[in-house]
């Protein structure tokens, strides 16, 4: 084969793979992206408030650490020594498009006891006070809306004492504490119980639905 024969090939061999390729996405053409949104709480041990949030459509990631108070970056040493100001808290990534803030939050009251401003359960101090993070001004909304119809509805005597204060820094903690409750199941359980936490659960909501 004469060598301009070979060239001209071999130029065309060298095309085929690009013109077989498809054209780029452009922004007119990509699939819109997920808009994801954030809700924080406080609920007390934040190992304990990560499961029930975990196993709900439309929440894409739950994570552990802290939040509100002054110190940055701390730790669980000293957030639990309670002078840092922060609580322990759970930000939830979540899918408005699947799941409502409205449903996070009744998700949230069901799993503390919104009549203790000091701690929650066996825990106490203001690193476990429960707090709702807000935000957005629609998220304080909602918030102050559901806080309202548990007063009035009051299933249980006690006034109630959660707070709803704008989201801060969420510093998230150590990953040892990142779902503790299915890296260390027996741990968990054994502290869940002993702190007593499903007993008031229960006598406050009455039983799990």
């Amino acid at each position: 084969m004469p060598k301009t024969a070979r060239a001209s090939l071999a130029l065309f061999f060298l095309a085929v793979p690009l013109l077989a390729q498809p054209p780029a996405p452009t922004a007119e053409t990509a699939a819109p992206a997920r808009k994801l949104a954030k809700a924080t709480f406080a609920g007390g041990c934040f190992w304990c408030m990560e499961p029930p949030f975990e196993s709900l459509p439309g929440v894409v990631s739950v994570t552990a650490g802290y939040t509100g108070g002054r110190k940055e970056d701390p730790t669980y040493k000293e957030v639990s020594a309670g002078w840092t100001g922060h609580v322990e808290a759970v930000q939830v990534l979540y899918d408005p498009s699947r799941i409502s803030f409205e449903r996070l939050l009744d998700v949230y009251w069901h799993n503390i006891d919104p009549t203790d401003g000091t701690g929650q359960f066996c825990d106490h101090g203001s690193q476990y006070r429960p707090v709702i993070f807000v935000h957005d001004e629609e998220q304080r909304r909602l918030a102050e809306a559901s806080k309202a119809a548990l007063e009035k509805s009051r299933p249980f005597p006690g006034p109630i004492v959660v707070e709803i204060v704008p989201a801060a820094t969420f510093w998230p903690a150590e990953e040892y504490h990142q779902h503790y409750h299915s890296k260390n199941p027996i741990r968990y359980a054994y502290y869940r119980r002993g702190c007593g936490r499903d007993a008031r659960l229960k006598e406050l909501w009455g039983a799990p639905k």
